[in-house]
């Protein structure tokens, strides 16, 4: 069989539904393999970087490992952002690069490169991938296409990338009829667990104020449904990371709200007053912990789950750790229960509801002028239900969102956390909305990140997708300008001197996609009907805050992370 013609009937096999690309000559014989054999699907799009980014919107909503090509040279490089982003969340992908004959590769020798737009991306990808290969025989291509979506899923989930030659791809290859790579389920005796796991029990029986912080391995590791059937029985308060935002849904009873730099004001102060942390799948970086490590240590016992052995005692060195799979962790946490249930104390419940009654989301922006974005959030999403997912971009609005979407029990909270990239949302909201179709998909994104990768509008018209996208325009970059702000004297180069956005619905009509601006609070509630009266229809709101609206509350740098801008001021200049 064709190298090419394997590679698409593999993809299929594994249950890849669409390949994202940019045509390129390198690539030319996987399209048409593609094309002949009618699955998976191509979608093409217009930039590499939007490939990437959908493929992994595609892999975060399925689970199944997303997958993206390109050409060699410029076309592979424009991947990498997309594939970083993809290594720091934990999600799988397998991304395959064409590159240029064997006979033209330079090799060991002293140049520069010998095929036209030959780069050894390999070398570039390693540092950001869990491997990366160069296919310099067509016999190896079988067993490395099984390897790379064996090693994507297992374990940490992150990207592979595979390099293939042109002259490789159009190549023979003695291959089996079918070959399915089943996600790979991980060794080891629930029995080792135990001991640990009794010793945490132990913990949290005698705490008074125990809490939880979900973080993004349990979204990553797919065991979403799991931790809440499990909250059944540990009936704990939940505080969550930027990157679970989803993992509770708005009115679960456990749910606090989020930790961190920009999170909730109640949850920082419950984690604050709590005596026993257990934390599932978090990394807990400076962004969840604030810079005082040791602040977030003092007064209460830690307890530290991963799967990522390097991830644990990086920063809270002080704490229990546990090098685990959530998946074999949960359910050996119920055996040791045995049938019992344990419950925090009822009046540490009230506690943290009057927290949170004292300092609501909505009064944090202050006196700012004109619409209130937190107040947005709350409104976008009682009038969203029918939305699959929030697709939300990087900067000032990722943050409003993730203090304020009320998200239902299917919805889903996707965003760059740990590249946090700028232009991610427009193209991974493609990958989401191919996913979920029929189901719309509400995009989120500022005026800055939306022009990195607005070219995508055009895929949006093409396939019709059900899009709705809010663009949030403070006619600024807004998280620097808010940083300068703090640290510059309000000298604001860059980010409101030098810098302006288009009009964006008249962007989007260019593209032909419907569109509307609102300026005044009184006007949000018509504007979001609009937006909502064809589901099955792309739509882009253009929503105008004021520059000088700041995302509050923010840990303030140095100090503990229960004090918070805009009531405590920094100590020292933050480098994160």
């Amino acid at each position: 069989m064709k190298a090419s013609d394997y590679i698409a009937r593999f993809l299929a096999q594994q249950g890849v539904t669409h390949v994202f690309e940019v045509s390129g000559g390198m690539i030319t014989h996987l399209l048409d393999s593609c094309h002949r054999l009618g699955a998976p699907r191509l979608i093409s799009v217009r930039h590499e970087q939007a490939a990437g980014f959908a493929a992994e919107g595609m892999a975060r909503a399925t689970g199944v490992p997303g997958v993206a090509m390109a050409t060699s040279g410029p076309g592979a490089t424009n991947l990498l952002t997309a594939i970083g982003s993809l290594y720091f969340d934990s999600f799988p992908a397998v991304f395959i690069t064409g590159q240029v004959n064997r006979n033209e590769l330079k090799g060991n020798r002293d140049m520069r490169q010998a095929g036209f737009q030959e780069t050894d991306i390999v070398s570039m990808a390693r540092p950001v991938t869990k491997a990366a290969w160069l296919v310099d025989r067509p016999d190896r291509l079988p067993g490395l296409l099984q390897e790379a979506f064996d090693i994507a899923r297992r374990g940490r989930p992150g990207p592979v990338l595979l390099d293939i030659p042109m002259d490789v791809l159009r190549a023979d290859v003695d291959v089996p009829d079918e070959v399915r790579v089943d996600a790979p389920q991980e060794s080891g005796s629930e029995a080792e667990l135990g001991a640990v796991v009794d010793e945490m029990l132990g913990l949290l029986r005698a705490a008074r104020r125990p809490m939880i912080l979900a973080g993004g391995g349990l979204r990553s590791g797919r065991v979403v449904e799991g931790f809440r059937q499990w909250l059944e029985v540990i009936r704990v308060p939940v505080a969550h990371s930027l990157m679970a935002v989803d993992v509770l849904p708005h009115e679960h009873p456990c749910r606090v709200g989020m930790l961190g730099s920009y999170g909730n004001r109640w949850t920082n102060l419950a984690v604050g007053a709590s005596d026993f942390l257990l934390v599932l799948g978090s990394r807990l970086d400076i962004r969840q912990t604030g810079a005082d490590v040791a602040a977030f240590q003092a007064g209460r016992e830690i307890v530290h789950v991963d799967i990522d052995p390097g991830e644990l005692r990086q920063r809270i060195t002080g704490c229990r750790a546990l090098c685990a799979d959530l998946r074999r962790f949960l359910p050996v946490v119920l055996e040791r229960l045995g049938g019992a249930t344990v419950e925090a104390p009822a009046d540490w419940f009230r506690e943290i509801a009057d927290l949170r009654g004292r300092w609501p989301d909505t009064a944090e922006v202050g006196s700012a002028r004109g619409i209130n974005p937190n107040g947005l959030m709350h409104i976008l999403s009682r009038v969203s239900g029918r939305a699959a997912a929030y697709v939300v971009d990087v900067g000032q609005h990722q943050m409003w969102a993730a203090q304020s979407l009320e998200l239902g029990p299917r919805q889903r909270f996707l965003t760059s956390g740990g590249m946090g990239s700028m232009g991610f949302a427009l193209p991974a909201g493609v990958g989401v909305a191919l996913a979920a179709a029929p189901q719309p998909v509400v995009v989120i994104a500022g005026d800055g990140g939306f022009q990195h990768n607005v070219q995508e509008l055009q895929t949006v018209r093409h396939h019709r997708l059900p899009l709705k996208m809010v663009v949030l325009n403070n006619r600024c970059h807004g998280m620097v300008r808010q940083f300068q702000q703090s640290y510059f004297e309000s000298r604001f180069p860059s980010t409101r001197w030098g810098y302006s956005p288009p009009d964006f619905k008249r962007v989007a009509e260019a593209y032909d996609i419907s569109a509307l601006t609102v300026e005044h609070e009184a006007e949000v509630a018509g504007a979001l009907a609009e937006l909502w009266r064809d589901p099955n229809a792309p739509f882009l709101l253009q929503v105008v805050i004021d520059p000088e609206t700041n995302v509050y509350p923010k840990i303030a740098f140095g100090r503990p992370f229960t004090e918070m801008e805009p009531m405590a001021t920094p100590i020292e200049m933050e480098s994160t």
